[in-house]
């Protein structure tokens, strides 16, 4: 199977040796991703905003690579805080609620910048 890379362009992805996503047949895999804008500051200090924003980044990958939201088979979210994770859940219900992929959601104690509250990664399987 021919296997594609996608990159965003961003210094870490050269500097640690990732892409932001990688397809390899009908399979799409999206690595963790932080709400970094493109200045690499992150947008909101709110997990819920930062949510939104990373799905809208994660969205835009998946169109990249050939897929949609709908062909999401399972997402892992990485969260500083369990208190984060009603405002950040319900982001997820509201673009998941009718596909409702496996999902992992847990607390860590660190993620790659200080002001990140989620990290999330997304893998799916294109269908039809």
């Amino acid at each position: 199977m021919e296997r594609l890379n996608i990159d965003s362009g961003t210094p870490w992805e050269e500097a640690v040796g990732y892409s932001r996503a990688v397809r390899v047949g009908p399979h799409v895999f999206v690595t963790g991703t932080i709400a970094a804008g493109e200045d690499g500051r992150i947008v909101s200090p709110d997990a819920g905003e930062q949510a939104k924003f990373i799905f809208q980044k994660i969205q835009a990958t998946l169109e990249r690579a050939g897929a949609r939201l709908e062909h999401v088979v399972r997402t892992r979210i990485y969260l500083l805080t369990l208190d984060d994770s009603d405002s950040v859940g319900a982001v997820h219900h509201e673009l998941f609620s009718d596909i409702r992929p496996c999902t992992t959601m847990l607390a860590i104690s660190d993620l790659f910048t200080d002001e990140a509250r989620v990290e999330i990664e997304v893998d799916a399987v294109i269908h039809n």
